[in-house]
């Protein structure tokens, strides 16, 4: 077998493969096998007609289009990792020569990763954010722990902001009403504006048993997007009293005695999450520093296929919600459909520079995946998901998404390693030591118990990746 590899451009290539006929052999045994089971002959039984009855029964031409279809696959997979070519996606194949018991030669184009000239990473710095904790984000704290502990009392008084009501809806299309559109004892607070456009104008200032008819859109299912004629009564009207900000109310609300105590005790939180924050920030600028200092091109076909499949599952998740991207659109307050596709484009193209840049980085530096780091990501992702370390594996596995996942972790090992000879300083020019930011706990019996079982989970559903990515 003979192969060229000819560069299109900085993101794709043609190989261009002759295979000799003896390659082809065990491709011939396959497709002659198939055909046995399947051509009846009379005087030979299933499976043992000879492969010249069978090329005249069929014919030969036929023979070697399935000869061809059956052994293309496997030597351009063997070509591929004789060099070593990381493909993205499936080829464009043509057959250029095929003359019988002599050659056979075919071209194949795919997408590549592009090959990145690295700058010096041996002296990377960001700045992110000073920790600072405001009083105003602590007052912010406190008045969320104050509306849990508030009481709703009925008021004989016209609705306004803040209230509480219990109201019956009923929307109409014409004279016809809407059942998806209508329902009674609702509880809804009075200017929050989460359930439709209107209906705070409308329950401003209505006592209980008074009602009121206002035009809205239908946000969701078959009706959506058509205008409805929606009446809303006021069956009571609720205030929230709230209790007084004092000792009283912290004891009440937390383990502490005093007010101050408490007080102290969100400052303390709100400073542990944004000193944590910087982490993450560190991390985003190291990546906008980074797509900013390599240059990468990008395979456009990749970008396509991507944004095709978010917007099949996107439009799924749509449908399943009973809901059009007019109405989502509209709901999420994006200006048109040309803007969020934009928008979207360019996320996607960031993401792929991204990951070829972490790839390339981990080439240079031979960064790999052991157990560890597969067991670690394994557990985290289980414990997003909300299932075992063994269920995820073999989520990944029946999706074929473990070469990607393998990829991802490797991705992410090589960030964190970049991250740890990164010099970090904030805002005021102190230095930011990433040790602090990782998760130092004290775990009782029970609990290193438990982690002890969750990581012998983890094990097991690491050797199945493995072997299934090996496989």
């Amino acid at each position: 077998m003979k192969s060229t590899i000819e560069e299109l451009g900085p993101t794709r290539v043609r190989m261009a493969i002759e295979v000799a006929w003896g390659d082809l052999d065990h491709a011939f045994g396959e497709v002659y096998k198939e055909l046995g089971k399947q051509v009846r002959v009379p005087g030979f039984r299933p499976g043992k007609v000879p492969n010249r009855v069978l090329d005249q029964r069929i014919g030969r031409p036929v023979v070697l289009e399935q000869v061809v279809q059956h052994a293309i696959p496997e030597v351009y997979s063997e070509v591929v990792r004789e060099n070593q070519v990381r493909v993205l996606g499936q080829p464009d194949i043509e057959v250029t020569k095929l003359e019988d018991n002599e050659t056979l030669e075919f071209t194949a184009e795919v997408d590549v990763a592009p090959q990145l000239e690295l700058p010096a990473l041996d002296s990377l710095a960001v700045t992110v954010d000073d920790v600072e904790v405001t009083d105003e984000e602590i007052d912010q704290q406190i008045s969320v722990m104050r509306e849990r502990f508030g009481m709703l009392q009925a008021v004989e008084r016209a609705a306004q902001d803040g209230d509480f009501v219990s109201i019956d809806l009923e929307a109409k299309l014409g004279d016809e009403v809407l059942e998806d559109g209508s329902t009674t004892g609702m509880s809804y607070e009075v200017g929050s504006g989460s359930l439709m456009e209107g209906l705070d104008d409308a329950v401003r200032g209505l006592s209980a048993d008074e009602s009121k008819t206002f035009q809205t859109a239908l946000l969701s299912g078959p009706n959506a997007g058509e205008t409805a004629d929606v009446t809303v009564t006021v069956r009571s009207v609720k205030e929230k009293e709230l209790p007084e900000l004092d000792d009283e109310f912290a004891s009440t609300a937390s383990e502490f005695d005093t007010l101050a105590e408490l007080r102290e005790d969100v400052r303390t939180r709100l400073a542990r999450t944004k000193v944590l924050q910087q982490g993450a920030q560190a991390r985003d600028k190291l990546v906008e520093h980074l797509i900013e200092t390599v240059e990468v091109p990008i395979p456009e076909n990749l970008v396509e296929r991507e944004i095709e499949w978010r917007n099949r599952a996107f439009e799924g998740e749509l449908q399943q919600a009973g809901m059009d991207w007019d109405s989502f659109l509209q709901m999420s307050g994006v200006e048109s459909r040309e803007a969020y596709d934009a928008d979207q484009r360019k996320n996607v193209e960031e993401a792929v520079r991204t990951q070829f840049i972490l790839d390339a980085i981990a080439d240079a530096r031979e960064v790999t995946v052991d157990n560890d780091d597969l067991s670690a990501q394994i557990m985290a992702q289980a414990q997003r998901n909300r299932m075992s370390p063994e269920q995820y594996a073999q989520q990944l596995q029946q999706g074929g998404n473990i070469a990607e996942f393998v990829a991802d972790v490797r991705r992410t090992k090589t960030l964190a390693q970049l991250l740890e000879q990164t010099t970090i300083t904030d805002a005021s020019g102190k230095k930011v030591d990433l040790e602090a930011l990782r998760p130092k706990t004290v775990q009782a019996s029970s609990a290193e118990e438990s982690a002890e079982e969750s990581a012998e989970d983890a094990d097991a559903a690491t050797e199945d990746t493995e072997d299934a990515a090996q496989a």
